[in-house]
């Protein structure tokens, strides 16, 4: 079913009113979740979904989640490939790391620093100032746990989110956010 993006940062309020300004009946109302574990209302009139928003519980475009600490970041993206994980393939065809204390021994693609295997939602970060565990809203990419860290990940204002493709993490690029932070309890 094509869904015409209604635009991000839409409350359910705004979704009906969007439905309803289009001037056709609306038959049926939903909620569900993407992989980034946001959530996506949407309206279906007719049989075709015509409107959806991401639903910030109505509090209006670019709203940030009620609760936890709002932190100014820089975001960077990163994906499992060699270029952003610092490996290459040996003469075998094994990949292994590329440079540093461990360079030439055997590297786990896409496994995570705490043992996970990195999937959307994976965050690397500093483990000094965020454990392993702690949940983080980043704006544009939505909610993610951190599991992993990096080299080039260091201090309390940088993160690294995961994305399984290359294009889409070079896409990303790098980005000041405002991003809200979850203290594990």
């Amino acid at each position: 079913m094509p869904i015409q993006d209604a635009g991000s940062g839409l409350g359910w309020c705004e979704v009906n009113k969007r439905v309803a300004n289009a001037g056709e009946p609306m038959k049926k109302i939903g909620v569900f979740a993407d992989l980034q574990k946001r959530v996506i209302v949407f309206a279906v009139t007719l049989g075709l979904a015509v409107a959806a928003g991401f639903c910030h519980g109505c509090r209006g475009p670019g709203a940030l989640p009620a609760g936890g600490r709002r932190i100014d970041m820089v975001v960077t993206a990163y994906c499992p490939c060699g270029r952003c994980c610092g490996w290459r393939r040996n003469w075998l065809g094994h990949p292994v790391y590329a440079s540093g204390r461990l360079k030439g021994r055997p590297k786990a693609v896409g496994v995570c620093a705490d043992g996970t295997r990195a999937r959307v939602g994976t965050i690397a970060a500093d483990t000094r100032y965020y454990p392993f565990g702690t949940r983080i809203y980043v704006p544009g990419y939505g909610y993610g746990t951190v599991h992993d860290r990096g080299g080039a990940i260091q201090g309390p204002r940088r993160l690294d989110v995961f994305f399984p493709k290359h294009g889409e993490a070079v896409k990303w690029g790098r980005r000041a956010l405002t991003v809200v932070i979850f203290d594990r309890e």
